[in-house]
């Protein structure tokens, strides 16, 4: 299959996993925080303020409500936001990319929540530099400040350099590219296996997980969590992603799973394009370091997860692991979804012939 075919567009990507982790001005609490109906409803009944179709008006807005400095933690760094405004929820996200916040460049992007309902509102995005009255400047190692209308806000990138696979974790096969902090808040380990040329994303345990995990009966080698819904086969001492909801990939919430925050600040060199041009060698020459496409056209799309709808697709991961290949050098290929088999609607993993 082409991999264009299977490619976020700049926009898709931009929504992806939409939902905040930070609102406002509200501090980190030892506690969990209360929500409450009567707050909910009052927000929906407040007035609208400004024209939520102007990406720059809104912008402003976003700018205005956050306090002078946040940290920024997904590492393709973006900073998610919501808002309710004439009774609509609103969700977004501010991205400082690391192809182009050194030019001056923010990217701004938001839409109506979506919904099984309304399931494809109008995205609006924007692109704002010095040109349209938005300066974007470093303020130091992985700090970056932004200004407009007078207003002045410090993004403080997450700085997970020092994170690292722990001692056998990996196998002889596979080179690690960098950790992930999705938007979920859960940690993984982006790693490739050289010897089938394929990708994982493993469970970060070294600084605790934020979900609880559960044992579904089809199989105790699979746990999924109870928060997120992330599946991961438990392979030894690790724990490989091998689901996310196909429901919370379509309507783009935080749990659609970690292929939108590859570890763009830490990436050494060229090891991340080589790695998706030696699993798909016809990509060679059409994109940056980073795997983005020179026409714009989006980035190259790492996925090796299934989108299941019901925790009974699961188990053809467990089928693979107890059968002759899972017993064999070809393991690692139970548990990889390929881009052209994840169209199928049952697809199988790469260890029991599932289609590249």
């Amino acid at each position: 299959m082409n991999g264009r075919r299977i490619l976020l567009s700049v926009t898709a990507a931009l929504f992806a996993g939409f939902m905040v982790l930070v609102v406002g001005r509200a501090q980190a609490q030892d506690g969990p925080r209360l929500h409450t109906n009567e707050a909910e409803i009052g927000e929906a009944q407040a007035a609208g303020s400004f024209d939520v179709s102007d990406p720059k008006t809104v912008l402003g807005f976003v700018l205005g409500a956050l306090p002078e400095r946040v940290q920024v933690l997904p590492t393709e760094n973006y900073y998610y936001f919501r808002f309710t405004h004439r009774g609509v929820r609103y969700v977004g996200n501010i991205r400082l990319a690391a192809a182009d916040r050194d030019k001056g460049v923010l990217h701004f992007s938001y839409s109506e929540q979506p919904t099984d309902w309304n399931a494809e509102p109008t995205d609006r995005y924007g692109t704002f530099g010095a040109g349209e009255g938005v300066v974007v400047e470093s303020g130091g190692p992985l700090t970056y400040r932004v200004t407009a209308n007078g207003r002045t806000v410090t993004f403080v990138l997450n700085d997970v350099s020092k994170v690292l696979p722990p001692d056998g974790l990996l196998t002889a096969d596979e080179k690690f590219l960098g950790p992930v902090f999705d938007e979920s808040g859960v940690r993984f380990f982006l790693v490739f296996n050289a010897r089938h040329k394929v990708f994982h994303f493993l469970l970060d345990e070294t600084a605790g997980f934020a979900d609880e995990l559960f044992a579904p009966k089809i199989s105790e080698g699979i746990l999924i969590g109870k928060r997120t819904g992330f599946a991961f086969y438990r392979d030894g001492a690790r724990k490989i992603l091998i689901g996310a909801s196909e429901r919370q990939s379509r309507l783009n919430t935080y749990f659609d799973g970690p292929f939108d925050q590859l570890p763009e600040n830490f990436i050494e060199g060229d090891t991340l394009r080589d790695a998706m041009v030696a699993s798909e060698p016809g990509v060679a020459g059409t994109m940056d370091r980073l795997g983005n496409f020179s026409d714009g056209s989006g980035r190259f799309l790492i996925h090796p997860y299934m989108l299941y709808r019901d925790i009974r697709d699961l188990a053809v991961f467990h089928r693979c692991a107890v059968s002759h290949a899972g017993a064999g050098p070809n393991r690692p290929l139970c548990f990889v979804i390929g881009n052209e088999e994840a169209q199928r609607r049952n697809p199988r993993p790469l260890g029991l012939g599932g289609r590249r």
